[in-house]
Order: C-alpha cells, then structure tokens, then sequence
C-alpha cells in the first residue's frame, strides 16, 4: 500500500505537466505548420525577425518576400511567424495568442 501512496503523486504530476506544457506546445506547432503549409503569393506576412512584408513567390522551402520600397528577400518558409490578411481578403489570422 505504500508503494502507491507514492506513486500517485508522481502519476497526477505527469498528467499536470502534459495538459499545462505538453498538450498546448503541440496544437501551438500544429496550427503553425498548417499555417505555413497554406501560405500563398500575396499573402501579408509577418517574420520571425518582425519584417513586414508579401509573399511574392513561394516553393518547397524558400519565400521570396516584397518589402515596402521594392525590394525582395529571400527567407525559409519557416521564418514566416503570422499571416496578418490573406490574399483573398480572407481577413487576420493571429497564430501568436
């Protein structure tokens, strides 16, 4: 019987530990990769680094971004953070809440 007793806590501390860190950490990745799998040209984007900018061309893994006086940089898909309007006028997609 004792050796339950102390086991129990240990079992309720995974269990907290999964629904407070685990649990939101993988829907936060998940909808982060679904974002970035959908992006599209004429997407406004917003990067890890904070630039603003759309997205004007786009494959596999490298984004060419347009910045406000012309310009265009090249970035890994994965640098974008946050879709601010879709190109369809979709509306704001905030992925940072």
């Amino acid at each position: 019987m004792q050796g339950i007793g102390t086991i129990i806590p240990l079992i309720l501390m995974f269990v907290l530990f999964y629904f407070l860190l685990i649990r939101p950490q993988q829907k936060r990745q998940k909808s982060v990769a679904n974002m970035q799998s959908a992006l599209k040209k004429g997407d406004k984007i917003v990067t890890i680094g904070g630039l603003h900018g759309f997205i004007d061309s786009i494959d596999e893994n490298k984004v060419v971004i347009k910045c406000g006086d012309g310009s265009r940089l090249t970035y890994d898909r994965n640098a974008i953070r946050e879709v601010t309007e879709s190109a369809a006028g979709e509306g704001s997609v905030n992925l940072t809440k």
